[in-house]
């Protein structure tokens, strides 16, 4: 008997890749890409001088928060399914100074929250930091600035990583378990990476924010911490035009003891992202930021789109691209929805 030879016409079918489609059950039985409320870490804004939770104008649905009602927050979270919160610090102006020394002190907005929610939660929550100058300097720039020999405003990269490390340090002893280097200076994973373990902190992690660009898409956020920025950072963050950059400081970080590496934004930036997940050893976030959401309740309540589902897509989008965290302001309401689905 003649050996049998495959022939593809034989079994082309334009079809069937359509079989695959016809249920919800078939579609979730073949999903390649799934959520899940573990992968989600919800970013959360600790205030000075309110008395109640505040909505923040230009973020619909996100609100600035005494100590109490962020532990009910948290509380929310948990129930939901989301373990993770990264802490962000919102001061009076009057506690600003140039170099935000209130990062630093114990008694300091974000410091305050960070302890409360240790002693609230213990382990059962992870407390991420928010590790950066710029809520609390009163130029709202995310380190020392310098004037250079050619009479220019620059940031001080080498006199702001010690700042960095004393900011670290703050929010451990806090109780923060993961540190999140924000600010995009040379050489600060290694600095909070040698600080952390002389103190003795070799349990707690760095989310290195390694790929962030100066965007545009940043701009409800600068409401939400009261920045007082003018100006851009361009001169430290990254140029939306260039990835090489970007996986050269994700290597940068990898060699300093980053734990996990971050891409900020998400969206704009997913070629980034899938890009720096196919080289990562170590677990890559992205964080879908203010702009972002902010584009997308506005489109939903014009009822240009269907928010809730419009959202879902694009955290799939997200997760399909490489990331295994997601920061996002919809980390509740997405979890619920996929606990109500049973799962994806």
């Amino acid at each position: 008997m003649g050996r049998m030879v495959f022939d593809p016409q034989t079994y082309f079918n334009p079809r069937r890749p359509r079989r695959l489609r016809q249920t919800p059950q078939l579609r979730a039985l073949t999903a390649e890409t799934r959520l899940d409320p573990a992968d989600f870490i919800l970013p959360v804004f600790v205030a000075d001088g309110i008395t109640e939770k505040r909505e923040i104008s230009s973020m619909p649905g996100v609100f600035q928060h005494t100590t109490d009602s962020l532990k009910a927050l948290c509380h929310e979270a948990l129930e939901a399914g989301v373990t993770c919160v990264d802490v962000f610090g919102v001061p009076e102006d009057a506690a600003k100074d140039a170099e935000g020394s209130i990062a630093w002190d114990p008694d300091g907005v974000l410091n305050r929250g960070l302890a409360a929610l240790r002693e609230e939660f213990g382990d059962d929550l992870l407390i991420m930091a928010d590790t950066c100058l710029d809520e609390f300097t009163d130029h709202g720039h995310c380190g020392v600035v310098a004037t250079d020999r050619f009479g220019r405003q620059v940031v001080d990269n080498d006199a702001t990583l010690e700042l960095y490390a004393k900011m670290a340090l703050a929010q451990a002893e806090a109780g923060a378990h993961i540190v999140s280097p924000s600010g995009m200076m040379d050489g600060q994973i290694g600095v909070i990476r040698e600080a952390l373990d002389e103190a003795g902190f070799t349990d707690v992690a760095i989310m290195a924010y390694s790929a962030k660009y100066a965007s545009k898409f940043f701009g409800p956020f600068r409401d939400a911490v009261g920045s007082s920025l003018t100006g851009d950072r361009r001169t430290y963050q990254q140029d939306p035009a260039n990835i090489r950059e970007s996986l050269l400081e994700v290597e940068l970080d990898l060699d300093e003891g980053a734990d996990f590496v971050l891409v900020k934004p998400a969206m704009p930036y997913l070629d980034v992202l899938s890009q720096v997940a196919a080289m990562s050893p170590v677990p890559v976030a992205a964080y879908q930021v203010s702009g972002e959401y902010s584009m997308l309740v506005a489109a939903g309540q014009n009822g240009w789109i269907d928010f809730h589902d419009t959202m879902m897509e694009a955290l799939i989008g997200i997760k399909r691209a490489g990331a295994d965290q997601i920061l996002t302001y919809y980390a509740i309401e997405a979890s619920r929805a996929l606990r109500a689905a049973g799962g994806r």
